[in-house]
């Protein structure tokens, strides 16, 4: 007999799977002289990285609000110097980008998951995690959930951090500009590990890191069109309104107590002037 929990997560698994998108559908290879390959009719996606090149790719649609997801399985072994991305960005110079960046590491030593949210060309809102499994064994869900009062990502569904919409405290809040997704993967050996002290071995190139079931599920516009498309259509969506719970505001905790190595809201250092007004309230909205 199946326990609760794991009929659950089965459940889960499955409807993911059943609303998974195709990569031939929904996004677009856009860098990398082919080191990026669509595989499997639409099932798969690899990004590779050798001294030469990165890759990269981006989603066909502009979203303005939705959720956002895609199993991930990271460079396996010596993977220092790169990182692998997963991210929403508009363009220009006061853009707004929501980021999850991957850091790589010598064999044995675990990935930085480091985590900002831009607003208006602004950013300087990180959050840094160590994860509870080791990411280049298996795939593992990555999510964004944005709607017009928080933003949520989540690792395997479980929150590991929430900004939230502070408007009424002056902090600007990404809500006006559609954003594109993007994953790459790239050569940062002159800061992504150990702040640049340990380089790529590109002896062990080309490094790999393979994508599968994404799922774009959002308020799809570009440019004038977003300001006329309400979002009453997606009243059944529930990234819409989605919020954690007491379940979800519990599991947060225990992510940032056990895993965040860095956060902002704690950098006096770097702030001297002070800490960001939101810093001062609620972190598990």
């Amino acid at each position: 007999m199946f326990s609760k929990s794991v009929l659950l997560l089965l459940m889960a698994s499955f409807l993911m799977a059943a609303s998974a998108g195709n990569f031939y559908k929904d996004v677009d290879i856009t860098w990398g002289d082919g080191r990026g390959k669509i595989l499997n009719g639409g099932q798969d996606l690899t990004l590779s990285l050798d001294k030469y090149s990165g890759s990269g790719f981006q989603s066909k649609n502009e979203y303005l609000f939705g959720r956002f997801d895609v199993q991930l399985k990271l460079v396996a072994g010596n993977s220092a110097g790169s990182v692998t991305t997963f991210f929403l960005s508009s363009q220009g110079a006061i853009h707004d980008e929501i980021d999850f960046e991957f850091l790589g590491n010598v064999s044995g030593e675990p990935y930085t998951v480091h985590t900002n949210v831009y607003s208006q060309g602004k950013g300087n809102k990180e959050q840094q995690f160590r994860l509870w499994f080791d990411p280049t064994a298996a795939f593992h869900t990555y999510s964004i959930v944005w709607n017009p009062e928080r933003i949520i990502f989540l690792v395997d569904n479980s929150p590991i951090r929430v900004f939230s919409n502070n408007e009424g405290m002056g902090i600007p809040f990404p809500k006006n500009q559609p954003m594109r997704l993007y994953c790459s993967l790239w050569n940062a050996d002159d800061w992504a590990t150990q702040g640049g002290r340990v380089k790529a071995d590109w002896t062990k190139a080309p490094f790999v890191a393979s994508y599968r079931n994404i799922n774009l599920d959002g308020n799809a516009c570009s440019g004038p069109s977003c300001a006329s498309k309400s979002l009453d259509s997606f009243n059944t969506a529930a990234w819409k309104s989605q919020a954690l719970d007491a379940k979800g505001r519990n599991r947060l905790r225990w992510v940032q107590s056990k895993f965040m190595i860095y956060d902002y809201c704690k950098d006096f250092p770097r702030f001297p002037q002070g800490l960001s007004a939101e810093c001062k309230g609620s972190r598990f909205l």
